[in-house]
């Protein structure tokens, strides 16, 4: 009869430094997209590519000059019913 330290602790060692060794190619991964580089903007610009300059003070006026007190609350399609009955309402 096998000692319990032959029976369960080797097998045990073996998937573990196994396991280790197995794993090791799917943890480098990360790290070999981590060095990818983002774009500048002088690279965006050579591209053509404008950004466009938006301030919280220029959205804060757009949304002042909505007019928010007259709406009209309109139902949208639900799955189980016909585009014909939605467009006849």
């Amino acid at each position: 009869m096998l000692s319990k330290h032959l029976k369960f602790g080797v097998p045990f060692l073996v998937l573990m430094v196994g396991g280790s060794y197995w794993l090791k190619g799917f943890t480098g991964i990360r790290y070999q997209f981590r060095q990818v580089q983002s774009l500048k903007p002088e690279d965006l610009e050579d591209a053509g590519i404008e950004k466009k300059s938006v301030t919280l003070e220029s959205e804060f006026e757009k949304v002042q000059n909505l007019d928010i007190d007259t709406w009209e609350n309109k139902r949208g399609p639900r799955p189980w019913e016909e585009q014909q009955q939605q467009q006849q309402q």
